[in-house]
């Protein structure tokens, strides 16, 4: 099927590294004019270059997502400059070392909370006026294995967060669909990027080569985002063959917090 996004208006969140970057960088080839939005400029700085030099076109527009008046303006900004947004990507997210209920405080909860459900909900929330008016649209949302299976690796915070963000995007589809809105929530298990620097419990370079790496990602968002507009993959649930929840000495891992 056709991968071709050309004259299409795509805006990723956390485009500084991981999926976000590689998400970034395939719709880009395919044709994409992509926004990006991330809380460091120089690393979305270097990846509008990179996108420019392979000759595709790149706008950032750094923010944090937890501030749902930022979003609103980079939106704003995003209907002002190009009149349309056809694809969101909304991917940031970050989790915590102190993860456990016997270690997570309150304000490790809110961050958690804010960095995965809050900036999903306010990138909808600010996008779906602009795609109701073109009568188009799909929007992208990275959720996680912890949306959709609990256990102890991700913790309450975040697996709360992520199970929320499963529910949120399946209710766009109930209300929007009738506009012809399409919202798609993936559900990953372990991918090899940075957020697990964060795991209480170090993950080797072999476990990591074994997990899903963002290009395996971004080729899945890609493929979303280039679907025939009477199709909504409402939901995917992914992982590497190699899953270390199935694995007994793994699983053991786990249980201690990797």
């Amino acid at each position: 099927m056709a991968q071709d996004l050309a004259g299409k208006i795509a805006w990723v969140t956390g485009a500084g590294s991981g999926i976000g970057e590689a998400a970034a960088l395939g719709l880009a080839r395919a044709g994409a004019r992509v926004v990006l939005t991330g809380r460091r400029e120089e690393p979305l700085r270097a990846l509008a270059e990179r996108i420019a030099a392979s000759g595709g076109e790149a706008v950032v527009e750094p923010g944090d997502v937890t501030d749902a008046a930022r979003i609103a303006a980079i939106v704003e900004g995003i209907s002002a400059r190009f009149g349309r947004l056809d694809v969101l990507v909304s991917n940031a997210g970050s989790n915590v070392r102190e993860r456990r209920w016997d270690a997570l405080s309150p304000e490790g909860a809110q961050s958690v909370i804010a960095a995965n459900l809050s900036s999903a909900f306010y990138a909808s929330l600010a996008v779906l006026p602009l795609m109701r008016a073109q009568g188009d649209g799909v929007l992208i949302h990275t959720a996680s294995w912890a949306g959709r299976y609990v256990s102890p690796v991700s913790g309450p915070a975040y697996t709360a967060a992520k199970h929320a963000v499963v529910a949120m995007s399946h209710s766009i589809n109930m209300e929007e669909c009738v506009n012809g809105i399409r919202s798609t929530v993936l559900c990953p298990a372990e991918v090899a990027t940075p957020i697990l620097d964060k795991r209480p419990v170090p993950v080797s370079a072999e476990d990591r080569a074994r997990m899903l790496q963002p290009d395996d990602m971004a080729a899945l968002i890609l493929f979303v985002a280039t679907r025939p507009r009477h199709v909504c993959l409402n939901e995917v649930v992914i992982s590497p063959t190699w899953n270390r929840g199935y694995v007994p000495d793994a699983r053991l891992g786990s249980r201690l917090g990797a």
